[in-house]
């Protein structure tokens, strides 16, 4: 009988580490492998067991599934890629979270989970219907106000029936999810203030923690590159010691504002003659080529790399600036660029334009660079001398203060524990 109940507990025990996290971005793309894969390594260390659900596109998923696979396996993360369905339109999404739910229901159904933490809205329909019909504690993992995001970023055109229906639901389930949750992630305060202005229905204070899309410190570090790493990288793009390297990180989809961060770079070209504009992205070049050319820059003075996100650092190190112009919005106010933090811990200048989360005051409380406050040829030439507003030393200051990882780590690991226990 003593052991039986020491098995009993035994397995109580375990169970209460049993997380299960859900995630319709993928791991293998780049967002997944640096703002999922890094937090969960490290609650996993925690002494979490994580389940992750994930919902991979094939092309990335083929190129580097024996990699994240490792990095999963290192970490002790117990991970479940889905084949991501594209077409048809909407249908595919419904099928996707059918699967997501049906997955998740058998992993329940084995591992006994306490805590599903849902990424985004698509996941959180899944999170929500778990603790309905489960009591799972829900960690609503908001990245921004999703929905809003669709709309203004011209995805979901609202003069179109359909979307319209769709927008109007999950502004609904928004409220639900919010109200629901056991606990909130905001990735920026100005997103946090303006949830705390709506109309919840809530009687108790929202228990909403904030925490951006954090930057891995020891990774994004200018101590550990080399000179020499430096010099290898510049002569193999063919930059001279004297090219001044006005660089760009990410993608450039939907919402960075390409055309104008060109029409900076031509005034700023008209300053420093040896600039040269590099864009280190995975995505489709042929946009930035098409409207270079029409915009009459010379193609020499652009150049565009592809590099996997451990190499990143590397190629930042060698900016002279970094720029980024986001298109400002009302979702805006919920976003927190993942580059912003990685810009800032290589200690480089940062150039990017007003109303995107958080950005305008840690840029000026940190003297990371230059906010550049609207889109016109006079604010630009205003803000071509960006380096007396710069500070490299409390720019990095800035990226450990306010976007180190292990922060991060510790917020999630004391929101799980504190969930977990009330379970």
């Amino acid at each position: 009988m003593d052991e039986i109940m020491t098995k009993t507990i035994k397995s109580s025990e375990e169970s209460l580490r049993n997380i299960l996290y859900l995630s319709y971005d993928g791991m293998t793309d780049p967002l997944g492998q640096s703002q999922v894969l890094p937090y969960l390594s490290g609650l996993s260390k925690e002494g979490f067991a994580i389940f992750l659900i994930s919902f991979e596109k094939k092309a990335a998923y083929l190129l580097h599934k024996a990699a994240i696979q490792a990095i999963c396996d290192d970490a002790g993360i117990t991970w479940l890629p889905q084949s991501y369905s594209k077409r048809p339109p909407l249908l595919s999404t419904i099928y996707d979270v059918m699967r997501m739910y049906f997955v998740a229901q058998k992993l329940h159904k084995k591992h006994n989970f306490l805590l599903v933490h849902a990424r985004s809205y698509i996941s959180a329909l899944i999170g929500i219907k778990l603790k309905q019909k489960y009591g799972l504690k829900f960690l609503f993992d908001m990245r921004g106000f999703w929905a809003d995001e669709r709309v203004e970023g011209g995805i979901w055109r609202l003069e179109n029936p359909i979307y319209k229906v769709i927008y109007s639901y999950f502004k609904k389930k928004e409220v639900t999810f919010i109200r629901t949750a056991d606990h909130i992630i905001s990735l920026t305060e100005n997103g946090k203030k303006e949830i705390e202005k709506w109309e919840i229905g809530a009687t108790d204070k929202l228990p909403i923690t904030v925490i951006p899309c954090c930057v891995n410190t020891d990774l994004f570090n200018p101590d550990n590159i080399s000179e020499a790493a430096k010099q290898a990288l510049r002569n193999r793009l063919s930059f001279s010691n004297e090219t001044f390297v006005l660089g760009y990180v990410g993608s450039i989809g939907t919402w960075y504002m390409l055309s104008e961060m060109l029409d900076y770079f031509q005034r700023f070209k008209q300053q420093q003659k040896n600039a040269t504009f590099l864009f280190v992205t995975g995505d489709d070049t042929a946009p930035i080529e098409r409207l270079v050319e029409q915009k009459g820059i010379h193609l020499n003075d652009i150049q565009c790399v592809s590099c996997s996100h451990i190499e990143v650092p590397l190629h930042i190190s060698i900016f002279n600036a970094s720029l980024f112009f986001i298109r400002p919005s009302y979702s805006k106010k919920a976003s927190s660029p993942t580059k912003q933090g990685e810009i800032m811990a290589m200690g480089i200048p940062l150039l990017c334009n007003a109303g995107i989360g958080d950005t305008d005051f840690l840029v000026k409380k940190y003297a990371a660079g230059a906010i550049i406050p609207e889109f016109t040829h006079q604010a630009y030439l205003d803000n071509l001398s960006f380096y007396e507003n710069f500070s490299a030393t409390r720019s990095k200051q800035g990226a450990h203060d306010y976007f180190q990882l292990a922060d991060g780590i510790q917020k999630y690991n004391q929101i799980y524990h504190s969930l977990v226990a009330k379970k």
